[in-house]
């Protein structure tokens, strides 16, 4: 029981920190024997051809913010195309598009899902580069270049941008999300200076079109399976943290735990559609970093969490060790924090200081959910937005 406890403990730990730990020892080790990565100076006439796809479903309210946001992106005008396909949508967006002629419009009035209109989009691209961006997402105006520019480095297949969450001011347990994306962001600089980002999030990612593999129509997180499917082939992943893609916090917790219980489903659905990637004979880095940043997380470790509790508590009945009454107290303190967070978020009380350990638990809950719902076959593949504040 002891030992089952401290090896759960460890992991809990490793997957959530001491992965951070060795990527900063390993990144460190890498430059000293081979230089630090450099970023590629690419002139404007070496960039690829590129096309940027923009799925949209009634976002009639974002919509032309999106379009004047995206037409004022820096890139050269001969190489760019701008690409959105608005199948299903039944409100105004497919006629704000239609307003502006630099724009490309591909509606159908069948919805069929997010991933069904992105492989349509795809179908029509002639361009050497794609670049996938989301509807309610702004990106910085040179975005597309720092993306781009990656692919003059033939060993690139794909390049993540940087997704960044607007908090406000006065803010609920949704604040937790933007600290979780700036520690996500960190570990992403690093996965990929030592070899590869693992995944990448559909609010900003370009793949090279030749590369471009068509996904199950049932994928419950496509942007996931379609990145790591170029790495599986033996291609980097980029991380550019100087393209990023800003938008709102969920708007409320309730919101958030939705989008987190789907991301799980689709984390255990992309576990078992790779499961290659388990073995580490054919590319044991990048199946070192997938397990380490992905798997753990997706998988044992919120169950760990329960045990090491429970088995925490009947350890301390029997040996009344010091250590042991330390860890427990610890662990006692944590969860109370985030149920008290829960509590008063109920109230409409805000106490930052408990806006993490409640996200935690939160995202931890989210994990068995959205394992119990990919199991019991109800998580549909259908895209679902979350409200944004």
């Amino acid at each position: 029981m002891i030992a089952f406890f401290w090896i759960s403990l460890f992991l809990i730990f490793y997957a959530f920190a001491g992965y951070g730990l060795v990527l900063f020892v390993l990144v460190r080790l890498r430059r000293i024997i081979r230089g630090k990565r450099s970023i590629p100076l690419v002139e404007e006439n070496e960039l690829p051809t590129c096309t940027l796809i923009v799925a949209a479903y009634n976002e009639e309210a974002y919509i032309e913010a999106k379009i004047k946001n995206t037409l004022a992106l820096d890139y050269p005008k001969d190489k760019i195309q701008f690409l959105f396909i608005t199948d299903g949508s039944t409100d105004k967006t497919p006629e704000i598009i239609r307003q502006f002629p630099e724009i490309i419009l591909m509606h159908s009035a069948a919805r069929l899902g997010k991933i069904a209109a992105v492989q349509r989009a795809v179908a029509a691209v002639t361009t050497e580069a794609m670049v996938f961006t989301d509807a309610n997402t702004f990106l910085n105006q040179e975005a597309l270049v720092n993306l781009c520019r990656h692919y003059s480095d033939p060993k690139v297949g794909a390049v993540a941008g940087e997704k960044r969450v607007h908090i406000e001011a006065r803010s609920d347990a949704t604040a937790g999300e933007g600290f979780y994306w700036k520690y996500e962001s960190k570990l992403k600089v690093w996965d990929s200076e030592l070899n590869s980002v693992v995944g990448a999030a559909g609010e900003l990612f370009s793949v090279k079109t030749a590369l471009y593999e068509s996904v199950h129509p049932n994928s419950i997180i496509d942007d996931f399976m379609i990145s790591m499917l170029i790495a599986k082939k033996g291609f980097r992943i980029v991380y550019e943290p100087e393209a990023y893609a800003t938008e709102t916090s969920s708007a409320n917790i309730q919101e958030e735990l939705k989008r987190k219980i789907r991301i799980a489903a689709g984390g255990l659905q992309s576990i078992i559609w790779l499961k290659g990637l388990l073995l580490p004979f054919r590319q044991p880095l990048l199946s070192f970093q997938y397990i380490s940043h992905r798997v753990l997380r997706w998988t044992v470790v919120p169950f760990l969490m329960i045990a090491v509790f429970i088995l925490n508590i009947l350890i301390v009945l029997q040996t009344h060790q010091i250590i042991y009454q330390l860890l427990l107290s610890a662990q006692t303190l944590f969860y109370a924090a985030a149920l008290l967070g829960w509590l008063l978020e109920k109230q409409q009380i805000k106490i930052k200081a408990l806006f993490i350990p409640y996200y935690f638990g939160v995202m931890n809950y989210a994990v068995i959910a959205g394992i119990f719902r990919y199991l019991f076959g109800v998580q549909s593949a259908a895209w679902e937005k979350a409200k944004r504040k």
